[in-house]
């Protein structure tokens, strides 16, 4: 927060500085010499004037060369900045403080907003959250945000492909070097016929993250993905993109066994290729988002390899295999650090390290098309997330 107004004896030398907060930011005219805020909180400053380089120091170790800098720090105690401004008719220089507290209210270590919440269709979509006739998108997206949030515990399916939620918590989630930050929930499990090779039910779903450089909260600055063991396999696709069509209310219903309507969703995609999301005689609700009206949904992203083997041969036996790391719902629960993430791992769109000092929004989509007979889509499911840095008490077990 700011803690003084400062006039400099040399004109021209004005600085926005403000906390990313509901407070309505401040304008001073030059940098204070010293500055309060929370822990895991942004002190954004923004110098409006130029010069021909800049430079920004924490406690002698060089942080920026851009013109604008944002302060952030996990740790409580008192930082000591100088922000410089290289150039040679107007050569300017200050040093100042940030002291760092305690948040008065204690952050939660979990979910607490939901920002957005885009499913792809599927067999558990308008059922996990329920639908109810005359829902909005709003009221969607509260019922998420129930779900999820806290440790409420209550599995939301993001349906095919490609479908997605976005949330974030009551802090900036920061990136300690060498350190897991996060953790995300699932319904993943192992089978019992193959336990070394860590299949069963698992519906690896990609994450991405980002960080709030622009103050606003909201998720509108660039997103990166979290780059997981199969990022660079040749069989990943990247910048795939997959349309799902409202189902046809004059196509021929043809059933199989117990798919009871095999060309129900069609799709293409950015490949050239088509097909149908079938639909099986467990889930009689609509699998498109009914709160929505329009007849198309496209969704693009990186599309992971199938991984799904049918080992009955005849479509009764399916077992999804786990990836290494790095994917969300992908391994049981009880395995902490295979369901944990290192914001280090981000890349940017062309596959390029980021390097961010945290994280205020985290979304997860689903990152396989494929279809396993009676079981149907592979949907990726989700019910928590944990900021690793933040204490918490004991976990309980996912509600179904």
């Amino acid at each position: 927060m700011l803690k003084s107004i400062k006039i400099l004896s040399s004109a021209a030398v004005i600085l926005l500085a403000s906390s990313c907060t509901d407070d309505v930011p401040m304008v001073s005219l030059g940098i204070d010499d010293s500055y309060r805020i929370e822990r895991m909180r942004k002190l954004q400053l923004s110098p409006a004037f130029t010069g021909d380089a800049y430079r920004w120091t924490v406690n002698g170790q060089e942080v920026a060369q851009t013109r604008d800098y944002i302060f952030i720090a996990s740790d409580e105690g008192t930082y000591h900045l100088t922000f410089d401004v290289v150039d040679a008719s107007s050569p300017y220089h200050h040093e100042f403080t940030v002291e760092v507290v305690h948040e008065e209210i204690e952050y939660s270590p979990y979910i607490s907003n939901v920002y957005e919440y885009c499913p792809a269709p599927g067999q558990f979509v308008n059922e996990m959250p329920r639908y109810e006739k005359g829902n909005s998108y709003q009221d969607m997206l509260e019922k998420v945000e129930d779900a999820i949030s806290g440790t409420n515990d209550v599995l939301i399916s993001l349906g095919g492909y490609g479908g997605y939620v976005t949330f974030g918590f009551d802090h900036t989630v920061m990136n300690r070097p060498g350190e897991k930050d996060f953790r995300l929930w699932g319904n993943s499990f192992y089978e019992l016929l193959q336990p070394d090779k860590k299949g069963g039910s698992c519906e690896p779903g990609i994450v991405m993250v980002s960080y709030d450089r622009n103050c606003n909260g909201l998720p509108d600055d660039p997103w990166y993905e979290l780059a997981g063991s199969d990022y660079s396999n040749p069989a990943t696709l990247h910048n795939y993109s997959i349309t799902y069509h409202w189902p046809d209310p004059d196509r021929v219903i043809e059933g199989e066994g117990m798919v009871e309507d095999i060309r129900y969703i069609r799709w293409t995609d950015s490949e050239g290729s088509e097909g149908y999301m079938p639909k099986n005689i467990f889930h009689s609700q609509s699998y498109y988002p009914m709160w929505t009206d329009a007849d198309k949904l496209t969704f693009t992203g990186t599309l992971l390899p199938q991984n799904a083997e049918d080992i009955s041969g005849n479509g009764s036996y399916y077992i999804l295999y786990s990836y290494a790391w790095g994917y969300a719902d992908n391994h049981p629960n009880d395995y902490a650090d295979l369901n944990s993430f290192d914001i280090d791992w981000a890349v940017d769109s062309h596959g390029n390290h980021v390097s961010l000092p945290g994280v205020d929004f985290i979304r997860v989509y689903t990152g396989v098309n494929q279809v396993c007979g009676w079981l149907g889509e592979t949907s990726t499911e989700l019910c928590r997330a944990q900021d690793l840095h933040i204490p918490a008490g004991p976990v309980l077990p996912p509600q179904p």
